[in-house]
């Protein structure tokens, strides 16, 4: 073998090396830092109950995904920091070191796998829901053909909308403000998870009382998952530990009985599978 090629293969293997003892590097900094500080910072999105506001009494942050997030830290033996994030800015903020991790109202999709690595272990698992007028006529999915949709930015709920319904899909960079665009009458719906839009109408029921959820089923119920970067490995494996324990305690159906879940099917099933495990 000549000395140009033998260099190749040596210049190769040592770029090998060193991408393995990048990504080992990788795996064990996040979680070493979080406890070398002493803080767990995690990204939130304050959108409304079920998961995420803003009390309007204490201004302090409540929520199903807050209560997670403090268990986790605890679990770690670490204090709590949140950082609020939004649809268009989540997955920068965790790729860019802003936040460790993610509970930000983002289900399992193949699409955000291929970015992102996430706990195995779902917290919840939730579906769409579409919010429409109550005169609009809408009745199924199938009648959102044509007609312009609101969603979030990055919303999993975009391609099925587009590929399976034919909607005309527009992306706005908050629940809130696509909620407004349907009051507006700039949608004929706004597909957001069901708990929240669910809760949404049940608590103010005078601004929204033309408005209704009539489609009978949810589109496409997805695993809630926890967000991380790629290579995390230890902090997925850790945090991982952590859900399967609040799922076996019961903790985690507590935080959703205490937020008021609409749907806790799951989380009652992953409780009774997982203590029986212990």
């Amino acid at each position: 073998m000549s000395s140009t090629k033998l260099t190749k293969l040596f210049f190769g293997l040592a770029l090998s090396i060193s991408a393995l003892t990048s990504t080992q590097a990788s795996a064990d900094a996040t979680l070493d830092r979080i406890k070398g500080r002493g803080k767990l910072t995690v990204g939130v999105i304050l959108s409304g109950a079920p998961f995420g506001y803003i009390d309007p009494k204490t201004q302090a942050q409540k929520g199903y995904n807050l209560d997670i997030a403090q268990a986790l830290a605890d679990d770690l033996g670490v204090k709590l920091e949140t950082v609020t994030v939004t649809p268009p800015n989540r997955v920068q903020f965790l790729q860019q070191g802003k936040v460790d991790i993610l509970i930000a109202n983002m289900q399992y999709t193949e699409e955000r796998a291929k970015v992102l690595d996430f706990v195995p272990t779902p917290y919840d698992r939730a579906g769409g829901a579409a919010v429409v007028r109550k005169d609009s006529g809408l009745k199924d999915w199938a009648d959102l053909k044509g007609k312009p949709v609101c969603v979030s930015q990055g919303s999993n709920y975009t391609q099925p909308l587009i590929e399976d319904y034919g909607a005309v899909v527009k992306a706005l960079p908050s629940q809130p403000e696509s909620l407004l665009a349907l009051q507006g009458g700039n949608c004929v719906a706004a597909v957001h998870v069901g708990a929240t839009v669910g809760l949404l109408l049940e608590d103010r029921p005078e601004e929204w009382k033309d408005y209704a959820i009539p489609f009978a089923s949810e589109l496409i119920p997805s695993d809630s998952v926890i967000w991380l970067r790629k290579g995390d490995q230890d902090t997925r494996t850790a945090l991982d530990n952590s859900v399967k324990k609040l799922h076996a305690t019961g903790k985690l159906l507590e935080f959703a009985k205490t937020n008021r879940l609409l749907n806790i099917e799951y989380l009652q099933q992953a409780n009774k599978t997982l203590s029986a495990s212990k």
